[in-house]
C-alpha cells in the first residue's frame, strides 16, 4: 500500500479514536447528571409531599431512607451484570429503568411514589458502580480527572434539582399537580442521557474500548477477605450515611429554625455547589498523591466544622458553613470513588472493591436518614441528631485515615494469598 494511503488511513484511525475520546466522555457527563437529582429534589418539599399526599413522618422517613436502601442492595449485582453483558449495555438500560421509574413516580404518585423511587435508586446503584470501573478500564491514564468530572457534573444536577424543587412545585399551582411535575420531572434528563449514551452501545471492538476483565459476583465476595476492603467500604458507608442524612433532614431543620422554605432549599443548593467544587479537585489531588491520608484529614475537619456550625451557630452565617460542609463532603466523596480505584491493581478488581464498598457502604448508610429523623422526633429538637453526624465523623476520619494508606487488595484474577505483581496487598482478614 502507497505510503500516502498508510499515512490517510491512520489519520482515519486516529480521527476515530479522538470521535469515540469525545462522545465517552459526553456520555459520561450526560449520565452523571442524573446520579443524584432524582433524589436531592425531594427534601426541600417534604412538607408539601406529605400534605399533598398524605405521608405520615413514619413514610417520611421510609422516603428518605429507600434511595440509599436500594443502592446497598442493588450495588452488589452491577459487577457480575456489567461482566455478563458488557458495563456499557448495563449502564444503557440502567438509565432507561430510572427513566422509567421517574416517569411511574409522576404519574401515579399515591400508588407508585414507592415502587417508582425503589427502581430509580435501583438504577442509580448500578452507575454509581459501574461508572467509576468503565472509567478505569478505558481511561486510566485520566482516572482522577474523570472521576473529578463526573462527580462535578453530578453535584451540578443536583444543585439544579434543589434549588427548582419548591418554585416548580409552587408553579405548577402546588398539590396535584406540584407533586406530579416534582416527582416526574428529572425523567427528561434520564431520556436525553439514554440518547447520548447510545454510541457506547456499539461493539466495543469499533468502539475502541477493551474488553471487560474477568470478575464477577465471586470477586465481590472475595473482597471480604481483606481488612482494606473493609477500611474502604467503611469510609465509604460513613460518607454516604452523613451526607443523605444532611440532605435529607437539613432543609427541614433549617425550616424549623426560621427559615423560608425556598432559602431552605438554596441552602441545600449551596451544599451541593461545594459539593461540586470539591469533588473536581480532590480526586486529581489525590491522583499526584503517594497516599490519602492529609486529604482524608483535611475532609474531615472541614465537614465536622460545617456539620456544627449548621446546626449550632446563628442561621445569619448559616451560609458560610454550609457551604464549608459541602466542601467537606464532596472531598470525601471524591476520595470515597477515587479509593476503590487507587485500591486495586487493576479494572476488575476496582469494579470488584466498588461492588462491595457500595453494596455494604449503602447499607450502612441506609440507617443515616431514618435515625436522624427517629433522633429529631424523640428529642423535638436537632442537637442531639447532629452531635450523632460528628460522632460519624470522627468514625470517618478513623476509618479513611486506615484506607488512605498506600496498598492495595490482591487482584481477583489471582488467588487470595498469591503476591501481586504491583503495589503492596493488604493482608487478608
Amino acid at each position: 500500500m502507497p505510503e500516502a494511503d498508510l499515512a490517510g488511513t491512520g489519520q482515519e484511525d486516529a480521527g476515530r479514536v479522538r470521535l469515540a475520546g469525545v462522545l465517552l466522555v459526553g456520555g459520561i457527563v450526560v449520565l452523571a447528571v442524573n446520579l443524584r437529582a432524582a433524589i436531592t429534589s425531594l427534601p426541600p418539599v417534604f412538607p408539601e409531599l406529605s400534605r399533598s399526599l398524605g405521608l405520615s413522618p413514619a413514610a417520611l422517613d421510609l422516603l428518605a431512607a429507600v434511595p440509599v436502601l436500594c443502592f446497598g442492595l442493588f450495588s452488589g449485582a452491577a459487577t457480575p451484570l456489567g461482566r455478563r453483558f458488557g458495563e456499557e449495555r448495563v449502564l444503557g438500560a440502567a438509565l432507561a429503568l430510572l427513566a422509567a421509574g421517574l416517569l411511574l413516580r409522576g404519574a401515579l404518585p399515591h400508588v407508585l411514589l414507592f415502587p417508582g423511587t425503589a427502581l430509580a435508586a435501583a438504577a442509580i446503584a448500578l452507575m454509581n458502580v459501574l461508572l467509576g470501573s468503565l472509567i478505569k478500564r478505558r481511561r486510566p491514564d485520566q482516572a482522577g480527572l474523570l472521576v473529578g468530572l463526573y462527580l462535578t457534573t453530578m453535584s451540578g444536577g443536583a444543585i439544579v434539582a434543589s434549588v427548582t424543587a419548591v418554585p416548580l412545585f409552587d408553579a405548577a399551582g402546588g398539590d396535584a399537580a406540584g407533586t406530579r411535575l416534582v416527582l416526574g420531572l428529572w425523567a427528561l434528563p434520564a431520556l436525553a442521557a439514554v440518547a447520548a449514551w447510545l454510541p457506547q452501545l456499539r461493539p466495543r471492538a469499533a468502539a475502541g474500548a477493551p474488553a471487560p476483565a474477568p470478575g464477577g459476583r465471586g470477586g465481590v465476595r472475595q473482597m471480604a477477605r481483606y481488612r482494606l476492603a473493609w477500611q474502604v467500604m467503611a469510609f465509604m458507608g460513613l460518607q454516604s450515611l452523613s451526607y443523605y442524612a444532611a440532605l435529607s433532614w437539613f432543609p427541614t431543620m433549617f425550616r424549623d429554625r426560621g427559615l423560608s422554605p425556598e432559602f431552605a432549599g438554596d441552602l441545600l443548593a449551596l451544599m451541593n455547589l461545594g459539593n461540586a467544587i470539591t469533588a473536581m479537585a480532590v480526586p486529581v489531588l489525590a491522583h499526584r498523591a503517594r497516599d490519602q491520608r492529609t486529604l482524608v484529614a483535611v475532609a474531615m475537619v472541614a465537614t465536622g466544622a460545617g456539620l456544627a456550625g449548621s446546626a449550632y451557630a446563628p442561621t445569619g452565617s448559616a451560609v458560610a458553613w454550609v457551604l464549608l460542609l459541602g466542601l467537606g463532603q464532596g472531598a470525601t466523596l471524591g476520595l470515597g470513588i477515587f479509593l476503590t480505584m487507587a485500591r486495586a491493581p487493576d479494572p476488575a478488581t476496582a469494579a470488584a472493591l466498588s461492588g462491595f464498598a457500595q453494596g455494604a457502604g449503602y447499607l450502612i448508610a441506609a440507617t443515616g436518614p431514618p435515625l436522624i429523623g427517629v433522633l429529631h422526633a424523640v428529642t423535638g429538637g436537632w442537637t442531639v441528631p447532629v452531635a450523632a453526624l460528628l460522632l460519624v465523623a470522627v468514625a470517618q476520619l478513623v476509618t479513611g485515615s486506615l484506607a488512605g494508606r498506600a496498598q492495595t487488595v490482591p487482584s481477583v484474577s489471582h488467588q487470595p494469598h498469591e503476591p501481586q505483581p504491583a503495589g503492596r496487598p493488604d493482608a487478608a482478614v
